[in-house]
């Protein structure tokens, strides 16, 4: 591999994580402004993002009442916002990207979400008071977090106490070559990434930050390459195709790496967690 992640596989030490020296000149979080805001309109639509089964199921594990608070961290076009503003009395939506919620305040007219509402926020710096959300969710957004372990400790300081955190994010294999192999794969088509965790780091990061797990449940989906390929620039896609083809056939079948009607698929992690503050 091309890459080298300095990340210890059997430890998690958060604040430490590392991207790879070529992009050090940049933070995760002005790359993601800048090439969420080029792509901001692909979230709008995109089936993964929008996909109601998964959806479905987020909402199941918040649970949620008619008077709680929500607030939504990195909400990108503020799907997971409205999927569980029907069920709550009022929703906070924030995101780092002004050109994601434009697209998400067009989604909200169209959706008539009149209790949902946007704010541009960092998610290691919450500007909300400790205590105030009864909910906090965040989907396929703290693989961008350069902080995972500060943004978690602003994510329990502003629940109330007992009050329920639910992420849904990209993962990786248990496995160390899995984990390294994704993570430089999703590091190609997205220089903002960070880390994509397995389920047993999330564990010990609830943990961490004091939380009280109730549910981590994994899950593997078989999607096409161009979701790895699509608005790369075209040395990163070589470098997408060369080391998928530098697989060998065991490691070809733990990435289900196949060939669908002609077009290339290959797996992606990902993981819903629930824990209590």
């Amino acid at each position: 591999m091309s890459v080298s992640f300095d990340w210890e596989s059997d430890t998690v030490n958060a604040s430490s994580n590392q991207l790879p020296l070529s992009i050090n000149m940049s933070t995760p979080e002005e790359l993601a402004k800048s090439i969420f805001s080029q792509r901001a309109a692909f979230y709008t639509t995109s089936a993964a993002h929008k996909d109601p089964q998964v959806l479905a199921r987020l909402v199941a594990l918040a649970n949620p009442r008619a008077d709680w608070q929500v607030l939504d961290i990195a909400t990108g076009t503020g799907h997971t916002a409205f999927a569980v503003a029907p069920y709550v009395a009022a929703v906070i939506a924030t995101d780092l990207t002004p050109a994601m919620l434009a697209e998400a305040e067009k989604l909200k007219t169209e959706l008539g979400a009149s209790n949902v509402v946007f704010r541009i926020a960092d998610a290691h710096d919450l500007p909300f008071d400790a205590a105030t959300f009864d909910l906090v969710t965040s989907r396929r957004a703290p693989h961008h977090f350069s902080d995972i372990a500060r943004s978690l400790g602003e994510m329990k300081r502003v629940l109330k106490p007992g009050g329920r955190l639910v992420i849904d994010d990209r993962s990786a294999p248990e496995d160390d070559f899995g984990a390294d192999v994704i993570n430089e794969l999703d590091w190609y088509h997205d220089q903002s990434h960070v880390r994509e965790y397995r389920p047993s780091e999330w564990r010990q990061m609830l943990a961490q930050a004091g939380f009280q797990i109730e549910a981590v449940e994994p899950y593997t989906q078989n999607r096409t390459l161009t979701s790895l390929t699509r608005d790369v620039d075209a040395e990163r896609v070589k470098k997408i195709h060369a080391l998928l083809e530098s697989l060998t056939e065991s490691q070809r079948e733990l990435f289900g790496y196949n060939v669908i009607n002609g077009e290339p698929h290959v797996n992606h992690w990902y993981v819903l967690l629930s824990a209590l503050a």
